[in-house]
């Protein structure tokens, strides 16, 4: 140990023994002091060399920060080559203080390896003590821990300058750090170092903002006339109907900390129409021209950034107008005037970002994955990944690898690099789960670990990651029944249904003409078609009973606009393939189903099966629509009962 090591031990002591640190306004290095020896019970007699986590530890580490990482590598980047010919390196560390990545001069690995400048590095003050990474987490500000500010004499060469990153939400996400190895023993030295990791870090931060809502409207405001539309201060996402549903860093000051939700309009105390007029200033000669004068004071120069999504590459001029309804926010978009469908939007607004996992139930076709988007797109995650799995549809040998993923050489005949699962691609986003009711009895019991734990295990991996999902499962069967018979569990059921949304069938609701419109026009503007409906068409369509719902009248409009010729379809072209008829799922239906189970826990009686196929004439969908069910699943039954259809006829799946 060297003399300045054991004069920086004596102080420390000094310090952490006297009753200096009853002040409140003690500097933050002595405060953190104090914590070490008394929170952590650290001793600065007992200096440790840096920590560093095993490669598998690192990797589940980085995963949890994969979509932020590309964005802070960015400017990871650009801030070194600012930086590497003063002797710094750059590193970021996760919230709990690991180092994720590390940018650095590669001739020096060994000794920043042996400083703890490393990847996988513990920052975390519990461990390493007073330093820039751990003390910043805690103190959640931009600061310099100089030298012998630090509290392990191991570490008291470096110079540490870190600055917090937040996430769109305000949650601390990581640690970016600019650190040299030596530097000039005056602290002063570390100003200009200050200012530059300050300004990187709210960079990152906007970068990660307007890559997280890009599929939103982004109102930014700057104080920089000419600067604005590159360099906003503060930005505001908000959707096409107006709803704010994002604030980055400068935008939270700004207001307060003003919760999320709300118009935008409220928010700035000025009409909708003036804020779209900010985004058509883009053509005029001064395109910045707008200002802003926020409810706290200060007066913005403003910019709209439109939504970046993908558009046709060639607009015909005959295509459809934009409708009056591609304005409203997603929940209001998928019904009209219906009071069932009114009361059942007014409840789904209620349930967005309230944390609760939602179970749909409705028929086939009936809209269910179209509500569970709608959620989504009224959340604030409706930027991050939408996943929906349809668990009838995998079959049973892959939905465990693909709904958990696997590492690398789990098994034979995968990927050379392993697999990421649908639930870790959901992360931060929703996964949906249609047909939940079909889940194989073991995926339930883990799924049940990723809803109770937030946390997912990949096959083959030691250790699981965590996953921050919204659930939204769907079914068009009698759960309930499912449990009573032991064939879901009920734990699982109860965890699903936080909240239970009914769709009502086609048939039920009171608003078909405003679906059949919009459906209209959605397929219409996606053909290039300028083709309007005419009233005889349109009354046809609103006298059929639509046992396929929704999926039915879709298909049904395609081949009617494929079919019609000058511009209008009319009523002959309106073909509708099936009958009305009652084979619908009723409670009635519910219920024999759920009757029949119990008497037979595989599944439904042989006979019942047998005698419900030969009414429909082998068709096994229709079957499988009365009893509602999958196809997959009809098909099963079928299979461990050893029913087989007539050999004069081959098995009708469609």
């Amino acid at each position: 140990m060297t003399s300045l090591q054991s004069r920086h031990i004596d102080n420390v002591y000094s310090i952490t023994t006297g009753a200096a640190l009853a002040d409140p306004a003690a500097s933050l290095v002595h405060k953190s002091w104090a914590r070490c020896v008394r929170d952590h019970g650290l001793d600065p007699s007992r200096p440790s060399p840096a920590r560093i986590l095993p490669a598998q530890e690192v990797r589940a580490h980085q995963q949890q920060l994969e979509h932020f990482l590309r964005a802070a590598r960015s400017g990871m980047e650009d801030i070194y080559r600012r930086v590497a010919d003063l002797g710094y390196m750059v590193l970021l560390t996760d919230a709990e203080g690991i180092t994720v990545d590390y940018i650095g001069n590669p001739a020096w690995d060994d000794q920043l390896r042996k400083a703890g400048l490393y990847l996988g590095a513990d920052w975390n003050e519990a461990h390493a003590g007073t330093c820039g990474v751990g003390t910043c987490l805690i103190e959640r500000q931009p600061m310099t821990c100089h030298q012998t500010e630090h509290f392990d004499a191991t570490h008291i060469a470096l110079t540490c300058t870190t600055a917090p990153l937040f996430d769109h939400s305000g949650k601390l996400t990581a640690i970016l750090d600019v650190s040299a190895l030596r530097s000039p023993e005056a602290r002063e030295s570390q100003h200009l170092v200050r200012h530059l990791v300050a300004i990187y870090a709210r960079m990152i931060e906007d970068a990660d903002f307007l890559r997280s809502f890009r599929g939103h409207w982004i109102l930014r405001l700057g104080s920089a006339f000419g600067l604005v539309d590159v360099a906003g201060e503060v930005m505001l996402a908000f959707d096409e109907g107006g709803t704010v549903v994002g604030a980055n860093g400068g935008a939270r000051q700004a207001f307060a900390g003003r919760a999320l939700g709300g118009a935008i309009s409220e928010w700035l105390h000025m009409p909708m129409d003036a804020i779209w007029r900010i985004g058509n200033g883009g053509a005029s000669a001064m395109p910045f021209a707008h200002t802003v004068l926020l409810p706290g004071g200060g007066e913005y120069h403003a910019s709209l950034l439109a939504p970046r999504v993908r558009r046709p590459s060639v607009a015909t001029p005959a295509a459809p107008a934009a409708r009056p309804n591609d304005r409203l926010p997603p929940l209001e978009r998928i019904a009209g005037d219906d009071p069932q469908m009114q009361k059942l939007l007014a409840q789904a607004r209620r349930l967005v970002d309230r944390g609760i996992h939602v179970l749909v139930e409705g028929e086939t076709g009936s809209g269910k994955e179209v509500l569970a988007r709608a959620l989504h797109g009224a959340s604030g995650r409706a930027a991050m990944p939408f996943v929906a799995v349809n668990c009838a549809a995998i079959p049973d040998s892959l939905i465990e690898s693909e709904l958990f993923g696997y590492t690398p050489g789990s098994f034979t005949g995968g990927r050379a690099k392993g697999m990421k699962g649908l639930i870790a691609q959901a992360d931060r986003g929703t996964l949906f789960l249609d047909e939940i009711g079909d889940m194989p009895m073991a995926l339930q019991t883990r799924l049940l670990r990723v809803l109770s734990e937030g946390e997912v295990l990949p096959l083959g991996a030691e250790s699981p990651q965590r996953v921050d999902i919204a659930v939204v499962a769907a079914t068009h069967r009698h759960l309930p029944g499912l449990v009573a018979s032991g064939r879901f569990r009920e734990d699982l059921y109860y965890r699903l249904c936080g909240a239970v949304l009914k769709l009502p069938p086609l048939r039920e609701r009171g608003d078909m003409r405003y679906l059949i419109e919009g459906m209209f026009n959605e397929e219409a503007a996606a053909m290039s078609s300028p083709v309007r409906l005419s009233e005889e068409a349109m009354q046809k369509l609103l006298a059929h009973d639509w046992p396929g719902n929704l999926r039915e009248l879709r298909n049904v409009l395609r081949l009617a606009l494929a079919l019609c010729s000058d511009g209008r379809v009319g009523v002959e072209d309106i073909q509708l393939q099936l009958p009305a008829r009652s084979g619908h799922v009723t409670p009635a239906n519910v219920a024999r189903v759920a009757a029949s189970s119990a008497d037979d826990p595989d599944g439904i009686a042989a006979t019942e099966l047998v005698e419900l196929l030969r009414r429909h004439r082998w068709h096994v969908a229709r079957a499988a629509d009365e009893l509602g069910l999958s196809r997959a699943t009809v098909y099963r039954h079928m299979k461990r009962h050893g029913i087989a259809p007539p050999r004069s006829r081959p098995l009708a799946d469609d």
